[in-house]
């Protein structure tokens, strides 16, 4: 009897963490305390990419709010990328804003996934949900996921079933001089 006292006591303590203490909004923090910073990576996986490999890779965390940061994502000139991930009741989702040189929306839009739960407050992973299937069959078994940590952010993709596989691995005890907008910020 003892023991199930004991257990029955923290299960009625556990529902009793807020929001604060999950390890997506650990990971959310974590992640927000880099706002307004921008930051130079590597492309580590493929080792040969012709659309990546060579060209100076910038994110910038440029937006945060309590349920939104995004990150544009520079590769050489091209300012089309921007990672937007969303909060909403303590889940993550990952979301791909492409745009065209003149702002417009590129045709394979929005694309991402949101995660299954709460992660760990290193990582969050997304699979790829109805929408990127319906616009990217594809990409159906796409995963990403994101890692940060005091010195790294990194940016995966694997695509289940395949030898697709990217990862970009940014720089985060170096900040650098933030960029200027993104296409389609009309800034």
């Amino acid at each position: 009897m003892r023991k199930f006292l004991y257990i029955l006591t923290i299960l009625f303590s556990m529902q009793g963490i807020s929001q604060e203490n999950n390890t997506s909004t650990v990971f959310w923090n974590t992640l927000k305390s880099h706002c307004g910073n921008a930051y130079r990576g590597t492309l580590e996986l493929p080792e040969k990419d012709e659309d990546f490999g060579g060209k100076k890779l910038v994110m910038h965390l440029r937006t945060c709010s309590e349920n939104e940061i995004k990150i544009p994502f520079f590769v050489g000139d091209d300012k089309s990328r921007t990672w937007v991930l969303t909060m909403n009741e303590g889940i993550i989702s990952l979301k791909h804003d492409h745009r065209h040189e003149d702002g417009t929306e590129h045709d394979v839009n929005f694309y991402g996934g949101t995660a299954a739960n709460q992660g760990k407050a290193d990582i969050q992973m997304f699979a790829a949900d109805v929408h990127t299937q319906e616009q990217i069959p594809a990409a159906a078994t796409n995963a990403w996921w994101i890692t940060i940590d005091d010195k790294t952010f990194t940016y995966n993709l694997r695509r289940l079933g395949t030898d697709r596989v990217f990862k970009v691995v940014m720089d985060l005890a170096k900040p650098i001089k933030t960029p200027d907008a993104p296409w389609g910020w009309g800034e």
